[in-house]
């Protein structure tokens, strides 16, 4: 995702931008900006459902949830979008009138805006001032409470004019593409029947192996990690090559070692720069490398060391692990899953990083690497590189 400098100075710019930080088109969905100074500089963009800002009991403490992260973002300003179907004035104009007055072009704002909006007006006012609200339907935007004709006609502002904006167009030239649907962010194709089955067979040959070595004692189970971690290396630099993916026995085998936690931090490991063998040496004694291990987790996290993802070394293992998830069980991939979410949250791609972690949640709940990665993302933290930029 681009990460360049944004300011905006006109509410359609702003509103035009929202879909390239998500990553995706906002649907029944509230969005907030935290506009910092100076200038107005866009910061912190986050999102959440609109029935659920919306909600009468819990709407109001999601709220004030939401206000504490723009105030830790070091907003000046803020503003809040909602997105939305049935909204009668952006959605279908009209609205009450008066006499043989048009109607205004806000009368019909539905009880979910109106609530949605009152929350977090509630909740930013001691800290933020007035948070300056939109309200885009299916077939145009406007203003939440704007009387203004020319600034709001019934039916709201066209949305092409979102789609011809320079902010738009800056984004696009930078490489950002957005999903029509949230879902879509973590969509991978299923591999083909055959291929599935090889890496069936293999996941299974190399199960029965770890636990063989399990059974012979440590030194078997550190040859076995070894080994697992070489295939991992190896699949990475068929990725390189433009053979990622073919060789499906591999990916069978590496879902078997994923569910190795060993195996797991130590391709964790391997996705930071500048780490060397460490990941090797994580598998025979990582008492003796506990200090390094840190550092290396450091240049993701902290914002005094850390370093944004190298890209193509970052595309490499995504689309390594990838392949894994579409080669494997439907329901066993948290592990892969998680990785995925710690290298999208890491390139400050949040929206993926929640998408692949619901999926990882759902096939295991209570998968520890996938809930800490969530707690990050649900706090709003950005990676370190990120927080020493802003």
């Amino acid at each position: 995702m681009p990460t360049a400098t944004i300011r905006v100075r006109e509410p359609r710019e702003l509103i035009a931008l929202i879909p390239h930080q998500l990553g995706f088109q906002p649907d029944e969905s509230a969005v907030v900006v935290s506009l910092r100074e100076p200038r107005g500089r866009v910061g912190l963009v986050a999102r959440v459902d609109l029935d659920d800002l919306s909600d009468a009991s819990s709407g109001p403490q999601l709220a004030r949830t939401l206000v504490t992260h723009l105030v830790q973002d070091g907003a000046a300003r803020a503003v809040l979008v909602l997105y939305t179907a049935d909204d009668g004035s952006a959605a279908t104009g009209g609205g009450s009138s008066v006499g043989d007055a048009a109607p205004r072009p806000h009368a019909r704002r539905s009880p979910r805006v109106r609530a949605a909006a009152r929350h977090v007006a509630d909740a930013a006012e001691p800290y933020l001032g007035d948070v300056a609200t939109w309200v885009v339907g299916p077939r145009g935007y406007g203003g939440l409470d704007c009387t203004s004709f020319d600034c709001c006609p019934p039916g709201g502002r066209p949305l092409t004019e979102l789609e011809s904006t320079t902010t738009g167009a800056h984004m696009v030239l930078a490489g950002s593409v957005v999903a029509a649907r949230r879902e879509d962010l973590a969509r991978m194709p299923t591999a083909e029947v055959d291929a599935r089955r090889r890496a069936a067979a293999a996941r299974a040959r190399a199960e029965r192996r770890r636990r063989s070595a399990v059974a012979a004692g440590s030194a078997a189970v550190s040859r076995w990690r070894a080994e697992a971690m070489a295939l991992w290396r190896a699949e990475v630099a068929a990725v390189h090559g433009g053979h990622g993916g073919e060789h499906s026995a591999r990916l069978g085998r590496i879902e078997a070692a994923l569910g190795d936690i060993g195996v797991r931090d130590a391709i964790l490991v391997s996705f930071v720069p500048g780490t060397g063998d460490l990941a090797e040496r994580t598998l025979g004694d990582g008492a003796r490398v506990d200090r390094e291990i840190s550092r290396a987790i450091a240049r993701i996290v902290d914002p005094s060391e850390g370093l944004a993802p190298p890209f193509e070394p970052t595309a490499a293992h995504r689309a390594a692990l990838e392949a894994v998830i579409t080669h494997g069980r439907r329901d066993a991939q948290a592990p892969a899953l998680s990785l995925l979410a710690l290298l999208a949250w890491w390139s400050a791609d949040g929206a993926r990083a929640a998408v692949l972690l619901d999926r990882a949640l759902e096939a295991d709940p209570r998968y520890r690497l996938a809930l800490l990665v969530r707690e990050a993302v649900d706090a709003g933290m950005p990676p370190g590189w990120v927080r020493r930029e802003s």
